[in-house]
């Protein structure tokens, strides 16, 4: 069934291995085949995984674009039981995401990783906004 794809100017899409990035005017198109594809908002370079959740979202992007993904998932295994040690409460959506990972849905546990990305944030923002309980006056 083919999948019309609409990218805003600018916008970046892989599909398969090919990286193609929109021009200055809003485009549509229409996906004919099955191929596995991500949209920009999918996309988590390198770089920009600078957290234990989005590292692990990284190895869950390389998973749903790889065809080989046997090493892959021993990055994914190894990386969930380290965020599970440290963060216990991070539980239910690793959960989740080993169970995507094991029926191979990729997509989906890339889904439920932006969610404990989001988690992971809300996170951050309570620890940031908590008093200093180390300082002494």
């Amino acid at each position: 069934m083919p999948l019309k794809i609409e990218l805003k100017p600018f916008e970046r899409l892989l599909i398969g291995g090919a990286a193609i990035r929109n021009g200055s005017r809003r485009s549509s198109f229409v996906i004919e085949t099955m191929t596995k594809f991500l949209r920009e908002s999918d996309i988590i370079t390198e770089s920009e995984a600078d957290t234990a959740c989005k590292r692990l979202y990284l190895t869950l992007t390389v998973l749903y674009l790889s065809d080989d993904v046997s090493e892959i998932e021993n990055l994914f295994v190894a990386q969930a039981s380290e965020l599970l040690e440290a963060v216990p409460s991070t539980a239910p959506y690793v959960r989740d995401i080993n169970a995507h990972v094991a029926a191979r849905d990729f997509y989906r546990a890339m889904k439920r990783g932006k969610d404990l990305i989001q988690y992971e944030a809300s996170l951050a923002d309570r620890l940031a906004q908590a008093p200093d309980s180390g300082s002494a006056d």
